[in-house]
């Protein structure tokens, strides 16, 4: 009996401990042997390792990219050492969340599979990066489905045939010149969310995009997080409701407004925050930018994110043009 309680206490921990070792070691003596591209593993990687989109970072994080699997590819392996290292730029303040995060070489996001649209699009700014570049033609870019999702949950272009709203961008095309694939990669529809045309997308909303532009001009890195909002509406029973329509046979969800929250690094290292809620609506284009501004932390509150969360506070002097109590 004594022997029976030592198996099954400490000594069933022990075989369990060196069972799991044993397994770790199996995989990983396989995966060094299909790195090295040995010819007996060279069949058995086709039938169980297919082309798939890019394998997580860390948690959900993965890239929105086809990993090849053919041969050892040097500039392959350069463009995801270039985008691993603007991925964590991108995200230097931290994420606002980590549900179904999607690096691309450019920006970041979170989709969300159950509306179709991105919980929120990060994006990192410079007057550099912003230059002309005659080689970026956003005339060439398609609205594309984002392969990279599962076909149950991934937004198509029928859905927005005929729906009477403008396939709105979250990172906007004008913020990645750098090359014509980071302008291309913009029009996934992954960052894409159903907006009203005229007197939004086209205007308004289109004015602070051009406004977040401007202000590279002023500051060395500027941070931009984007997305959609579900908000609250008081019904003539008096009680407050949260609806939305839904366009396309995928019910691609149509927010009620839309979010964007804005950090800029001074030179002397401090850091300013604007933040803008726009309703989904036609809007005067004489209203001016100022009139969205809105405290960070309601956006954080209707949202369930939190915004810029690494940042250290006393570096943090201005919000909404007005200094903080931080300092």
């Amino acid at each position: 009996m004594a022997k029976f309680e030592l198996f099954s206490g400490r000594g069933a921990f022990v075989v369990a401990a060196v069972g799991v070792c044993s397994w770790f070691s199996g995989r990983l003596t396989e995966r060094t042997l299909l790195e090295l591209r040995l010819p007996e593993f060279q069949d058995r990687e086709k039938r169980h390792f297919p082309k798939t989109p890019g394998l997580p970072i860390f948690g959900t994080v993965s890239a929105a990219t086809i990993v090849p699997t053919d041969e050892y590819n040097p500039r392959f392996v350069q463009t995801l050492n270039r985008t691993t290292e603007l991925f964590f730029q991108i995200m230097k303040y931290g994420f606002p969340g980590l549900d179904h995060v999607r690096s691309f070489d450019d920006f970041v996001l979170s989709y969300d599979r159950r509306t179709r649209i991105a919980h929120w699009v990060f994006e990192h700014l410079t007057a550099e990066r912003l230059k002309y570049n005659d080689k970026v033609d956003r005339s060439l870019c398609d609205f594309t489905e984002d392969t990279s999702v599962h076909s149950y949950f991934r937004a198509k272009n029928v859905d927005y045939k005929g729906s009477g709203f403008d396939r709105g961008h979250l990172a906007a095309a004008g913020n990645h010149r750098v090359a014509q694939e980071h302008c291309d990669q913009t029009f996934y529809l992954t960052n894409i969310a159903p907006q009203v045309g005229v007197g939004f997308n086209r205007n308004s909303w289109n004015r602070l995009e051009k406004h977040v532009r401007k202000l590279t001009k002023i500051y060395s890195n500027v941070y931009v997080c984007t997305g959609p909002l579900f908000l609250p509406k008081k019904e003539r029973d008096g009680k407050n409701y949260v609806k939305y329509q839904v366009i396309g046979s995928n019910n691609v969800a149509v927010p009620t407004h839309f979010f964007k929250v804005v950090v800029m690094e001074t030179n002397d290292g401090k850091l300013h925050m604007e933040a803008y809620v726009m309703p989904n609506e036609p809007i005067d284009d004489n209203t001016p930018l100022t009139v969205f501004q809105v405290p960070p932390d309601s956006i954080e509150r209707h949202a369930g994110l939190l915004f810029f969360d690494r940042i250290s506070r006393d570096k943090l002097v201005l919000v909404n043009g007005r200094k903080t109590t931080y300092v």
